[in-house]
């Protein structure tokens, strides 16, 4: 149907567009006072949950417009089940083209076996349980090193810089993106803890793709294009955590009426579930700007007394003594900086000159208080 390819297109694109954007906002992190990559993902809210709720601050890298983005889409979760994953995650949009790029290559979509899938769907979710643990427990942002979506982040860099800060990462990213090019969507089946957390939430949802058996004509064309592979042929109702909301059955379906979206027992087409969760999801954040709670920018203005601990890689030293409103002097003092760097570095850069210097100890020193 001409209107469902259409659809399909808008979907692509705006997936397209995303990863374009974070893409972008990943290099100026590189180069101005923009958030990092985890403080763009709405994990780093989960990550820095704990410590909010008992001091009220933000773990590393993590500020206030990431515990927004968190909660959007946990409201998200409760709709939609997985919209987030299936409509709006740049990381999932990437493994996404490559894996049409390896239905190319292959000429069909392979599938894992049913009994190692089976048990590869739990490891999402020891995931989630290892990664919030350790992070609620050190108040940091410990599995950068071996984050997948960090070392993409981090790629403008260069790779021999990705290698040096995060081997694990960058090997994890590859296996990321070759797993996607076998078995679609490698990342969000297997490993993903945000999409863990979402498939839980997601288990009190209303959403649900309906298969209609009197108008199926069993043509099978919706499991086949199920990125994560869900048996949408032979049930009732698709109401498994795996159901990211991508809509691709639906749209693909050559049968008028065979599958339908469902918010409850109200029947919803796809362009108003895609439109009704990206008017949510953008929604928010901009009522959320406009009363001056959400900002992309991470800098502090000058003598708003922010805690060193607190102070993030891509502020200069100059910033850090502008926004914790005390003496330049005190800034290298506390923060161990050698007298020979200059004012105007980064934080982050600062091993580039004093290569003994490492910024990461020194906040973990200052959160812990030493």
């Amino acid at each position: 149907m001409k209107g469902n390819k259409i659809i399909k297109i808008v979907r692509a694109g705006l997936l397209a567009l995303f990863v374009i954007l974070i893409t972008v906002a990943a290099y100026f992190h590189q180069t101005k006072s923009t958030p990092s990559i985890h403080a763009l993902c709405p994990f780093g809210g989960l990550e820095s949950l704990y410590k909010f709720l008992a001091e009220g601050n933000y773990i590393q890298k993590v500020f206030q417009g990431t515990m927004l983005l968190f909660a959007i889409t946990i409201v998200l979760a409760v709709f939609f089940k997985r919209s987030f994953c299936g409509l709006l995650c740049p990381f999932g949009a990437i493994q996404e083209f490559f894996g049409k790029i390896g239905i190319k290559i292959f000429k069909r979509r392979l599938l894992m076996p049913v009994k190692a899938d089976r048990v590869l769907r739990y490891l999402k979710y020891v995931v989630l349980l290892i990664t919030v643990g350790y992070a609620w427990k050190t108040a940091g942002l410990w599995m950068a090193p071996y984050d997948p979506w960090s070392a993409y982040g981090h790629l403008s860099t260069g790779l021999a810089a990705v290698w040096e800060e995060a081997p694990v990462g960058l090997i994890l990213l590859g296996v990321t993106i070759i797993g996607s090019l076998v078995y679609d969507r490698f990342f969000c089946k297997y490993l993903c803890p945000m999409g863990a957390l979402y498939a839980i939430i997601g288990k009190i949802s209303f959403f649900k793709i309906s298969r209609n058996a009197d108008i199926c004509i069993d043509c099978g064309k919706c499991n086949k294009v199920c990125p994560v592979n869900i048996d949408v042929q032979h049930g009732k109702d698709v109401k498994s955590a795996e159901c990211i909301d991508c809509q691709l059955c639906v749209l693909d379906c050559p049968k008028a009426g065979a599958l339908e979206i469902k918010e409850g027992r109200k029947i919803i087409k796809p362009v108003t579930a895609i439109v009704l969760v990206m008017g949510v999801f953008f929604g928010s954040i901009w009522i959320s700007q406009a009363a001056g709670i959400y900002t992309f920018s991470t800098k502090v203005e000058a003598g708003a007394g922010m805690a060193l601990r607190d102070v993030v890689g891509s502020m200069t030293i100059q910033e850090v003594s502008d926004a914790a409103n005390i003496e330049l002097k005190e800034v290298y003092e506390k923060m161990k900086i050698p007298a020979d760097v200059p004012a105007e570095t980064k934080l982050k850069e600062i091993k580039l000159i004093a290569p003994d210097y490492d910024f990461h100890k020194v906040k973990e020193s200052l959160e812990k208080g030493e």
